[in-house]
């Protein structure tokens, strides 16, 4: 038979969570702090805490791609991280890619390529497309394709999504951007 403590704990048990915690994150480059519960992924810390609804909830397991940001300039899945493990972080989601008024230029390119239909991924193709130019690893259709993979688009818009891509990084290699 187990004894209770004198002080009526049981020191094998975890110590409770916390009920919420405070977190500072800068978010499309304006630092914001927010209390969240432990269990919070950046994914709702973004939509419910910050309003931030370009960030969609896809599939909630990491396997669409709708939920991609980039943290630290890294592309992401939101939906598989908890909020308090970016403490510090930097941010960016598609409503930070645009600066004074002009659009990325993948915004841009997905509205010249008409590359979306519903429009549901689009926020995370755009941000994944983001970081993995920044990655600078895909030259070909090809590669671009495979780096892109974790992204699902149920319309189909792939050939549209593939061209913007290109577009992008046409501009970005001739104009220095971004």
């Amino acid at each position: 038979m187990k004894t209770e403590p004198a002080n009526g704990h049981d020191a094998s048990a975890p110590a409770p969570l916390p009920a919420s915690l405070r977190i500072a994150l800068t978010v499309n480059g304006a630092e914001r702090e927010i209390d969240v519960e432990p269990w919070t992924t950046l994914l709702d810390a973004l939509r419910v805490h910050l309003s931030l609804t370009g960030t969609k909830k896809g599939c909630d397991h990491g396997q669409c791609g709708a939920c991609t940001v980039l943290v630290n300039g890294t592309r992401i899945n939101s939906c598989l991280t908890l909020a308090v493990m970016k403490e510090g972080a930097e941010v960016t989601t598609v409503e930070g890619l645009a600066r004074g008024g002009v659009l990325h230029p993948l915004q841009q390119a997905f509205i010249d390529h008409d590359a979306f239909q519903c429009g549901y991924c689009t926020p995370g193709q755009i941000c994944s497309a983001a970081g993995m130019i920044a990655e600078g690893k895909a030259q070909a259709p090809d590669e671009i394709r495979e780096l892109m993979s974790g992204n699902l688009c149920r319309c189909g818009a792939y050939p549209n999504i593939l061209a913007a891509i290109e577009q992008a990084m046409r501009a970005t290699r001739e104009g220095g951007g971004r």
